[in-house]
């Protein structure tokens, strides 16, 4: 009896052991999967490990572009009142930000301003300046928003913002009206747009060497902007073609490269490139060429970077004192400063 009762415990415990394995670690039996649901599931894998590895190359991608920027980023500085600690010239605070600008003459001579072009901020007009100056004129070079010891604001760099930072130079300095106005490459189109819209204020314009055809960038602004920081080395080394005889100019890279690391430049370039289209500046130059303002034009005959040609096509719808210069390229006062500076004085010494 005792024995016939531990066999049945001994089965029972057996029978439960395996329902309890079948219960919680069998499992189904599964259907065989026909050749379609195979080759379909090979795919899913050979798809996912496509997808994980683009998703590393991306990833390692991003790493290297962000590592490269940062070596070769230059805007790391702060446009500031540290900044402008040790600079030449006066601040002002104007509507769009603080001006830098140098002002200097008698104050009762006649006012000529001196506009830059696309990027190099005002010592362009080195040499012009002090000219005008012995010359008894009251003279005005600024630098604008973005560009050398001006602030840098994160706005549009269209038209407008040009043309209110002149202005307001021009009233908050209580400046005796009308002025004349020097521009010289993209410093052209900015006061061509000035006297369209405030030809009251205006006396007498010169145009040197001035933008005719500007193009937006085609990248968007974020690639852009890479590109101009890890090619900032052939951006400044590039200034040194607008000149026929560069070895003339020592320095003149490095006095660049000062602007270039304050934040705010590169995006003030690029802006004022897809906001300043070549439509308006053509159509300022035909206001222009209808106010009957005197206007001296002066080219460099070996310019390459805005050509001589475009003169041509200015003077038809601009009528001009045509000045071109002998052996010069973009910046013909610099290379040619006493046979152009002289023409400039005899021009606004004019009646």
């Amino acid at each position: 009896m005792a024995g016939s009762l531990r066999l049945l415990l001994t089965l029972t415990s057996e029978r439960s052991r395996l329902w309890l394995d079948r219960l919680f670690t069998q499992q189904k039996p599964c259907r065989a999967i026909n050749e379609y649901e195979f080759r379909y599931l090979e795919l899913m894998k050979m798809i996912k490990r496509i997808l994980v590895l683009l998703l590393v190359i991306i990833v390692v991608a991003g790493i290297y572009f962000w590592v490269r920027f940062l070596i070769y980023n230059q805007e790391t500085k702060t446009m500031n009142a540290s900044a402008r600690k040790n600079t030449n010239g006066q601040f002002i605070e104007l509507s769009g930000g603080i001006t830098h600008y140098e002002s200097g003459g008698i104050d009762t001579g006649k006012v000529i301003i001196l506009v830059h072009g696309f990027s190099v901020p005002y010592y362009i007009w080195d040499g012009s300046y002090d000219s005008l100056v012995k010359a008894g004129f009251h003279v005005i070079r600024y630098d604008e928003f973005g560009r050398g010891f001006s602030d840098r604001p994160n706005v549009v760099y269209d038209p407008v913002l040009y043309r209110v930072q002149l202005h307001d130079l021009i009233t908050s300095l209580k400046l005796q009206t009308p002025v004349s106005l020097a521009g010289v490459s993209f410093g052209g189109s900015v006061v061509s747009d000035f006297a369209a819209h405030f030809p009251q204020l205006i006396d007498k314009i010169i145009l040197i060497d001035p933008v005719y055809a500007f193009g937006k960038i085609d990248d968007p602004e974020i690639i852009a902007n890479y590109k101009m920081a890890i090619n900032h080395e052939k951006q400044a080394s590039g200034q040194l073609d607008d000149f026929k005889y560069p070895e003339q100019f020592p320095g003149w890279v490095d006095k660049y490269k000062v602007q270039m690391q304050y934040k705010g430049f590169r995006h003030a370039l690029i802006s004022t490139r897809n906001n300043y289209s070549a439509d308006s500046i053509i159509s300022n130059y035909h206001v222009l060429g209808s106010l009957q303002k005197k206007i001296l034009l002066i080219w460099g005959k070996e310019d390459k970077t805005v050509s001589f040609q475009y003169s041509d096509s200015l003077r038809k719808i601009v009528p001009a004192d045509f000045f071109p210069v002998d052996d010069a390229c973009h910046l013909p006062y610099l290379e040619k400063p006493a046979l152009v500076n002289q023409k400039i004085i005899s021009f606004l010494k004019e009646n």
